[in-house]
């Protein structure tokens, strides 16, 4: 988690060199994983955001009222001023990866460091799927019923 310390105006001395605490702030890893995840989910070119079990629980998660699955399948590592985010994508064909890992970069950085203050020192993009449209799960199924028809 990230405690950010909130300082401000003088302290009940009267001295101006020294500052009152008015509290801390503590941002819980969840939180900036989701918000890396939606940014991740934002950019174009991206066809999914994790794989396997943590993508199926992260869709289920994401579509209970009052739950963000976007953040399940994204790990962060969170300190006191600093975060690390590793994330899993499937691009769309065609899509120059290199091109699209920057605006990723891009994105994560802004959405996490603007909303939390963090600084965003690593951003892990592991690109492990391609998908190439027409191949969906829909396209076997059409492909099995094919192949079911001509063993009659």
């Amino acid at each position: 988690m990230a405690d950010a310390e909130s300082l401000g105006g003088n302290s009940t001395t009267g001295s101006t060199s020294e500052k009152a605490a008015r509290g801390t702030t503590t941002i819980a890893d969840g939180v900036v994983a989701t918000i890396a995840g939606i940014a991740v989910r934002e950019t174009d070119g991206v066809y999914s955001v994790g794989r396997g079990a943590s993508k199926a629980v992260g869709a289920v998660t994401g579509r209970m009222p009052g739950s963000s699955g976007a953040g399940r399948v994204v790990k962060v590592e969170v300190g006191e001023k600093e975060t690390a985010v590793d994330v899993d994508v499937a691009v769309e064909y065609g899509v120059p990866i290199h091109e699209l890992a920057d605006r990723i970069r891009s994105n994560v950085t802004d959405a996490v460091q603007s909303m939390t203050g963090l600084k965003v020192v690593e951003i892990n993009i592991n690109v492990f799927d391609v998908h190439i449209p027409g191949d969906d799960d829909n396209d076997d199924e059409g492909r099995s019923r094919q192949s079911t028809s001509r063993v009659r």
